[in-house]
């Protein structure tokens, strides 16, 4: 399949359960002709399948899904990330109501049943409480628990198995047995045997599970609690200049080009580039920036962020679903819709979990059974405690936990990321950082402002040109250049007054320089390599370019129709927060590594202000590269973080790739983790993040599977020889819905962890 027929699409799937029912779409997914790819998501309650467009489409993957016996829909086209969270919500605030009342009105009927389960403290005979409780438990399971046997009935007709099985045939079992004890006591009584009946458990246990259940919709709520605030963060209305007056106009209908106005306390509705005025932002939410920033003409304004004290007028740019804010909202979603690699530990188990229960269930009947009999036991009791004991383990079993295990903590921590104002774009991303041993940082624009001055111009003795005519025609040279150094010398010269003329035949050089022509005359702009390529001779401002490169400048010879006219020095300063967030990496255990194109000397220097322990200087982009692979090769786990188009491959090739939120969107698009401001500091957050993601994983896997481990022997009575303890089908739905809860609620602690 090539990378251009590859297309992606995101399916909601209703009637998910637990583990083996994810499990189950995801692998009928994937053995669907064309499919590259599918991760189902119990949480999202979706499927993410990547497939080729000319061997399957989207209707055949929808009617796939169904096949297994779940709901499926095809996305609602042209929704933006906005609406699409906004559905989300609706479904599971309605999926909790709907829970809560049914435990709560199920749990009052499971109440009065156990009254009337001891006839002697109401009053009336055995016979006639029984018949009672028949109807009561019937009605219980007719409207509460439907759900229940009509998503198991679905499954055994797909000749599949999941926790809906466990609990429809656990508590179908109990009420058959108790049905048969009313209708037919003699049947019991024959064997000596007291015609016991079930059926308070059976609405206890619906009660419970219904109970469990709600608790877990309401934390899979709050597991989106950052995504919910963000999507919230655009405002409903924007006010517009238009035909010399101000109106106020619905979000939807802001165009590209509308000046918007912006009033003291107000938030901002759109994207766009400030006209006039000017005041400071509140950037919080987005970049985890608490300090307002200072905004005025031609700067960028992000929609969803909260205006200061000044008023300002701006044009919109980007809108909709190409808004900052909605990319954001739609890479969180991705992210929490993706399955982190740890995920298929509990994939494997869930695929033969419910059989294998099924299987443990029979075996408890049948060792009950007849333990029972070869101790004198007589018939009717063997098969009443064999029941009561296959019953428990039916019920205590429970795959939900498994299946929520990991992608709850993989939800809050990108929730919890977003807040700091670091982006992680997937499970994956989110696991690899927290192996991370090496981190690997290009040097302008991430360990350096990305804003450089410049500090000297000398030029060569002898030379036609004085200093402002190789400052115009190095200006106007790099006039036609995207690089940071090109903007700081254009700037440099328009606050001189020096003139900057249009160049023709403008080259980029990459790793060496740039070179145009200038009212005819040919400009060379670069390093030694460039000069040397081009047979000029440097030699006579070398002594000035290693003493600039000495204090960490960049140094530029300028080359005018083959002959050296001057050396040119560009500064860019090391980040105040650069040092601190490099000692806090050297704290976490990670080895740091600069990557630059900057000669030897230059980079010595920087490397020497901001701590790095190793330098690789003189790189040009497959040369930063190679230097990733050499690092892998030594078995390193590496991280990139850069900001530039140039570091775009090195983002790929890293194990995992970290962009500055301040460089391009080439380089944020490549990247595994977006850093929503320039800040260092947010490198060591996301690795701190991810870490304590893994452990809260990790605690989760171990509890569902302990949890399983130790719960089914006890239900299926290994206890009972040595300490006559027999755990009864009731405690074991209760134990079931708090293994679910528990996961979902050591996940929710990410939400508050403290990362500085």
């Amino acid at each position: 399949m090539t990378a251009t027929a590859r297309e992606k699409i995101v399916i909601p799937v209703s009637g998910m359960t637990c583990a083996a029912c994810q499990g189950r779409v995801q692998r009928t997914l994937s053995k669907l002709p064309g499919v590259e790819d599918a991760s189902v998501n119990l949480m999202m309650g979706n499927a993410t399948v990547a497939y080729d467009p000319a061997t399957t489409d989207p209707d055949a993957l929808v009617e796939t899904i169904r096949s297994t016996g779940y709901g499926a829909e095809l996305p609602v086209p042209n929704r933006t990330a906005f609406e699409e969270q906004a559905a989300r919500d609706e479904a599971t605030s309605a999926e909790f109501s709907d829970l809560r009342r049914k435990a709560i009105i199920t749990g009052i009927i499971g109440a009065v049943a156990m009254v009337i389960s001891m006839p002697a403290m109401v009053g009336m005979n055995h016979a006639a409480s029984a018949w009672i409780l028949l109807v009561l438990s019937l009605a219980v399971m007719s409207w509460a628990g439907r759900h229940f046997y009509v998503r198991a009935w679905s499954a055994f007709r797909h000749h599949a198995a999941s926790m809906d099985t466990l609990v429809a045939v656990g508590t179908g079992a109990a009420f058959i047995y108790s049905v048969i004890a009313t209708v037919a006591p003699g049947f019991f009584l024959r064997g000596g045997v007291q015609p016991d009946v079930y059926f308070e458990a059976v609405i206890i246990i619906i009660a419970l599970i219904l109970t469990g259940n709600a608790f877990e919709a309401r934390a899979k709520r709050q597991t989106s609690t950052a995504l919910r605030k963000l999507a919230q963060l655009q405002p409903k209305t924007a006010r517009i200049a238009r035909d010399a007056a101000e109106v106020d106009v619905p979000i939807e209908e802001v165009k590209a080009g509308d000046t918007v106005v912006v009033r003291p306390g107000e938030r901002i509705p759109v994207d766009g580039e400030i006209v006039s005025g000017s005041s400071a932002l509140d950037e919080s939410m987005l970049t985890g920036e608490s300090l307002p920033v200072k905004k005025t003409t031609g700067d960028r304004v992000i929609g969803g962020t909260i205006n200061g004290t000044g008023a300002f007028r701006y044009r919109a740019t980007t809108l909709g679903a190409d808004s900052v804010l909605a990319q954001i909202v739609k890479v969180m979603r991705d992210a929490q819709g993706s399955r982190a690699p740890m995920q298929a530990l509990a994939d494997r188990v869930s695929a033969v979990f419910v059989p294998v229960v099924m299987s443990l269930a029979v075996t408890t009947f049948v060792g009950w059974f007849l333990i029972v009999h070869a101790t004198g036991g007589i018939a009717g009791a063997a098969s009443v405690r064999a029941f009561a004991a296959a019953v428990a383990v039916l019920i205590i079993a429970c795959p939900c936990a498994m299946g929520l295990a990991v992608p709850t903590a993989v939800m809050v921590a990108t929730g919890r990321g977003a807040e700091l104002g670091v982006l992680i774009k997937g499970g994956e991303a989110l696991q690899r950082a927290g192996d991370l041993d090496t981190v690997v940082l290009d040097k302008t624009g991430t360990i350096t402002e990305g804003k450089p001055t410049v500090t000297d111009l000398v030029t060569a003795a002898g030379a036609a040109h004085s200093a402002d005519d190789v400052l115009a025609l190095v200006a106007s040279v790099e006039g036609s250049s995207e690089h940071p150094l090109a903007d700081a010398i254009v700037r440099h010269a328009k606050e001189k007054g020096v003139v900057v003329r249009p160049a023709a035949q403008f080259e980029s050089l990459t790793g060496r320089g740039v070179t145009a022509v200038v009212d005819g005359r040919v400009v060379l702009v670069g390093n030694d390599r460039l000069m040397g390529e081009q047979h000029v001779d440097v030699a006579p401002l070398r002594a000035d370019a290693d003493r600039m490169s000495a204090d960490a400048k960049t140094a530029m010879y300028v080359a005018v129709d083959g002959q050296l006219a001057g050396v040119l020095a560009v500064a860019d300063p090391v980040r105040a927060s650069s040092r601190d967030a490099i000692a806090r990496l050297h704290a976490m255990g990670l080895h740091v590594v600069m990557l630059t194109g900057d000669n030897q000397r230059t980079a010595d220097a920087i490397a020497k202000a901001a701590g790095v322990d190793h330098v690789v200087a003189g790189v040009l982009p497959e040369g930063k590269v190679a230097e990733l692979r050499r690092l892998q090769g030594e078995g390193r786990v590496v991280a990139m973080v850069g900001d530039g188009i140039n570091d775009g491959p090195a983002l790929v090739a890293a194990d995992v790739g970290i962009a500055i939120g301040t460089g391009t969107d080439v380089a944020v698009e490549a990247a595994d983790i977006a850093l929503m401001r320039g800040d260092l500091q947010g490198v060591a957050q996301a690795i701190q993040l991810s870490r304590r993601t893994m452990r809260t994983m990790k605690q989760n896997l171990f509890w569902a599977f302990v949890y399983n481990v130790i719960g089914i022997p006890i239900a299926a009575g290994v206890l009972y020889p040595a300490f006559g303890l027999l755990l009864s089908p009731v405690l074991a739905s209760a134990a079931m819905a708090f293994s679910s809860v528990s996961v979902v609620s050591n996940s929710l602690r990410l939400r508050h962890v403290r990362i500085a």
